[in-house]
């Protein structure tokens, strides 16, 4: 299958079940922390398949690698809210886990494909 559009991307499309899931956990999160941790959160979920997309979007493979750091470092970020989030009991263990899990998947195809971006065209 050949990747015409952001949306055939499978990291793409785990980004966004990532997104999803990240809400689903933030509606279980003390109110108070709505315009703190869970908004960063929630921010920082959203950013990593935005991201993703945009430098699909873009003209060159470079601006498409540069979007794709960009979504790396989201996916950090987020990995640090999610861990403060556990770790301050905001967010149940069991929460965590899976999504954690997710962020350390997508981590490693975003590595992945940042490589192939950055490596030269084949002839």
């Amino acid at each position: 299958m050949s990747v015409t559009s952001h949306r055939d991307l499978d990291v793409w499309k785990v980004a966004m079940e990532l997104a999803r899931d990240v809400y689903a956990a933030a509606r279980a999160m003390p109110k108070q922390e709505e315009f703190r941790l869970t908004s960063q959160m929630l921010r920082a979920a959203v950013s990593i398949a935005a991201n993703i997309a945009e430098g699909h979007a873009r003209a060159t493979r470079k601006d498409y690698a540069h979007f794709v750091s960009i979504a790396k470092g989201s996916t950090a970020e987020l990995e640090t809210l999610l861990l403060l989030a556990r770790d301050t009991e905001l967010l149940p263990q069991t929460t965590a886990a899976p999504i954690l899990d997710k962020i350390e998947r997508i981590a490693k195809m975003l590595a992945r494909l940042h490589s192939r971006l950055k490596a030269a065209p084949q002839s």
